[in-house]
């Protein structure tokens, strides 16, 4: 599909009513001004999910998630922003192909190669499963007996065999009218060298369709059978429809028991995916390669924030896994780690053990600090010198630093202190030093409070008033922009918000809350625009009173800061014998006190 037009999607948000929308899903009770309900991203007994009408926002205090119409129905759905739009236009009768311009011949190709795909599937699953020629034999025998795959399991991933033709599928689509440009731009042809022709990219290989979410053949992964192939494994390119590193093979069987079970596991191969969900674990996908991808983490995430890593117990799966923890920490999620003994994968493991034993290492899974700890004291030697403990410290920390929650982060600290007999001071001081990406705060934002609470202690309450005066009463933007500077504002998440709400002020753009909340990806970001609008404990009564208040209390403790700041460099001054740096330091002092 092609990029939907911004005037569109703002006609879409702008006639959907996020009160009749969010009322498909749950009761809602008008209270004042808003709606409440029970939450229905958590289980609770007194309601916290809030509905403005006014701002066309929710706000859920239990889960902190929150956002517009159209973060709504992503979530509940469980679609992606265009999908979601698309939802959301059928409802309210806005045309989105009709209204297309340049974008017009690229969606064209797009809807024609997923058909291509789809009669590909076809072609290649009815080799597999009929044809008489012993290269297919040979797959079928490979795919029932090796692998004990069954033939249900082969209807339901749809997989396939490509004969050993040169250019079997290529006549197969050209007796459907399909010309070879749309062949190649599929990725299933490719051009001979001299370029008089063309020649399939797929021959005497068992065929994997990949699918998207909505069940969509996006590309093909395919198997040599030959033993002194060195290309065991080949895919298709990228194409108009298929960017490497964008999709999870399974996923689209995977996606209703995901939700259920609320935990996904990753596994590496095709096979190891098949197998498991043969022996009822539905819950699998695999991840197309051996590292995961932000976009992929983000995928899953739309369904649930719990992974299980099963990569193979080689030095490549394991390498894999590594390199993902810091990654999949950053994207919020909470990851645990099985392991299966060198040389076994998922496959071998439920063909040996039973799939009642698989269960039992799923539930044993161990924390990332746990896993990566383990690898890291066999790799150093169980840490038996000084240089080995500060090789796992260094490799260990910035994981660590990147775990939002406080308290966790506090006992793995004590736990590594103990592993590596290294003093908490020393580790603490190491940590320190390793600086947060971009400043940020984590995805813990409102994760389990019901007031403003806890969100005023994680974020500046002054600064979050501020950021609310803005959304709420754009006449006050001009003021602020004056008194206040962008740097002054110590969460860079508000920083981001203010930024974006003066450039948009400057352009003479109209600010619209639930557009807002689109143009950041970031979902804390998010989150903090619906819960400070959706607070009404602040700004009640005279409004300009209370602008002023704020601005004069932010000056107040940015005149703190710098104050205390120069106290600092004084006493730095003092111990370094810096007399002239000294005098310097004291008049600004005292000119910033007369100030």
């Amino acid at each position: 599909m092609g990029l939907i037009p911004q005037h569109i999607i703002d006609e879409v948000i702008g006639r959907s009513d996020i009160v009749d929308v969010v009322s498909n899903y749950v009761t809602l009770k008008q209270a004042g001004r808003n709606y409440k309900a029970l939450s229905p991203f958590n289980n609770e007994k007194t309601p916290s999910f809030i509905v403005s009408p006014d701002k066309q926002i929710f706000h859920c205090f239990s889960s902190g998630i929150g956002g517009n119409v159209v973060n709504f129905i992503m979530k509940m759905e469980h679609l992606s922003f265009p999908e979601a739009i698309r939802f959301l236009a059928d409802k309210v009768g806005v045309s989105i192909l009709e209204i297309r311009s340049t974008t017009e011949s690229q969606d064209n190709i797009r809807k024609s190669i997923l058909k291509i795909n789809e009669m590909t599937v076809e072609y290649y699953h009815k080799h597999l499963i009929s044809d008489k020629s012993s290269a297919a034999q040979k797959a079928r025998d490979y795919l029932l007996k090796q692998r004990n795959v069954s033939l249900e399991i082969i209807e339901q991933f749809q997989i396939g065999f490509a004969l050993d033709q040169w250019d079997g599928l290529l006549e197969h689509l050209k007796d459907k009218d399909i010309n070879l440009r749309l062949m190649e731009q599929a990725g299933l042809i490719i051009p001979k060298k001299q370029r008089d022709g063309y020649f399939d990219c797929f021959r005497n290989r068992i065929i994997f369709p990949i699918f998207d979410t909505q069940g969509h053949c996006r590309a093909f992964g395919a198997r040599t059978l030959e033993k002194d192939n060195p290309a065991k494994y080949i895919n298709s390119p990228e194409t108009a429809i298929y960017t490497k590193g964008h999709h999870l093979y399974g996923f689209h069987l995977a996606r209703e028991s995901v939700v259920k079970n609320d935990f996904i596991i990753m596994v590496e191969g095709y096979v190891d995916c098949i197998t498991t969900v043969q022996a009822g674990i539905k819950n699998i996908v695999a991840s197309l390669g051996t590292a995961l991808t932000v976009e992929q983490v983000r995928l899953i995430r739309r369904y649930t924030k719990n992974v299980i890593m099963l990569y193979d117990s080689d030095k490549a799966g394991e390498a894999a896994m590594m390199r993902s923890f810091d990654m999949l920490i950053e994207q919020g999620m909470n990851v645990k780690v099985t392991s299966l003994a060198q040389g076994e994968d998922p496959d071998s493991f439920i063909r040996q053990y039973g799939v009642k034993d698989f269960a039992n290492r799923i539930n044993a899974s161990k924390t990332i600090f746990d896993y990566k700890l383990n690898v890291l004291m066999k790799k150093h030697n169980n840490a038996n010198t000084i240089e080995e403990k500060v090789a796992i410290a260094s490799q260990m920390l910035p994981t660590i630093k990147k775990i939002s929650n406080e308290v966790l982060r506090s006992g793995y600290i004590q736990k590594l202190s103990k592993v590596l007999i290294v003093s908490e001071e020393a580790l603490n001081m190491e940590l320190k030093k390793i600086s947060d990406k971009d400043g940020f705060l984590s995805n813990e934002v409102g994760s389990s409070d019901k007031s403003m609470g806890l969100l005023q202690e994680k974020f500046n309450n002054i600064e979050l008033n501020i950021l609310k005066s803005l959304l709420e009463e754009n006449k006050f933007i001009p003021m602020i922009k004056n008194e206040v500077n962008l740097e002054d504002f110590k969460d860079q998440r508000i920083r981001a918000v203010i930024s974006k709400i003066y450039n948009l002020f400057e352009e003479g753009k109209e600010i619209k809350t639930s557009s807002l909340i689109n143009d950041f990806e970031d979902q804390e970001i998010q989150q903090i625009i619906s819960r400070v609008l959706v607070d009404d404990q602040n700004g009640l009564g005279n409004k300009e009173k209370w602008h002023r208040d704020i601005i004069a209390r932010f000056k107040n403790d940015r005149s703190k800061r710098y104050r205390q700041e120069l106290l600092q460099q004084i006493r730095e001054a003092e111990a370094s014998g810096d007399q002239e740096r000294l005098e310097q330091l004291k008049k600004r002092f005292n000119q910033s006190i007369k100030n």
